[in-house]
């Protein structure tokens, strides 16, 4: 059987590109999405439920089919797993050719690449932003009122959340402090 999935996108709001393209071929059933919403796709589900080995997909591009990599990746495996081919038109990709393991090793390598990239700027980020003064995180409470925290809870007049009421340290600041 041969199935076409559309999904508007900036750059093809009405679906006019995606329509045109898969026009000249004879599907079975044609899945249109409404809306261009990354979590709302139900018409996506419906096909992944109803395509069986043997059957292709129709998809105008790669971003149509998945909003990230990792996303694209994991349907490609689900459907490369049965047996269903994908063929992306506007990118002249077919996952049954003879290329699709090398085809999925690229794309496997992006989404580890993807990961590690945002992983690595993250840190970079946070280095240079410590190295401003701009720490992450909660501000670390104040010295002060930890020490005064702690001479409360040791005088034991006080309640934990009379200490927290006064001095602003939370129970568990509070016990972790008492540990070291």
């Amino acid at each position: 059987m041969k199935y076409g999935y559309i999904r508007p996108f900036e750059e093809d709001e009405l679906n006019s590109r995606q329509l045109q393209k898969l026009d000249n071929i004879e599907l079975t059933h044609l899945f249109i999405e409404n809306n261009s919403s990354a979590k709302n796709r139900v018409k996506l589900d419906t096909l992944l439920t109803t395509v069986k080995a043997g059957d292709v997909i129709y998809v105008y591009n790669l971003y149509v089919l998945a909003d990230s990599t990792r996303h694209l990746l994991e349907l490609l495996q689900q459907l490369t797993k049965r047996k269903v081919t994908v063929q992306f038109l506007a990118n002249q990709i077919n996952t049954s050719e003879s290329s699709t393991y090398s085809f999925l090793t690229i794309i496997e390598e992006l989404a580890q690449f993807q990961s590690q990239s945002i992983s690595a700027k993250t840190k970079i980020g946070l280095l240079e932003a410590q190295k401003k003064g701009n720490n992450a995180g909660r501000p670390k409470k104040s010295m002060v009122s930890v020490n005064e925290a702690i001479e409360m809870y040791h005088s034991k007049k006080y309640s934990l959340e009379e200490i927290k009421v006064k001095t602003g340290i939370s129970k568990s600041t509070l016990y972790r402090n008492l540990e070291n």
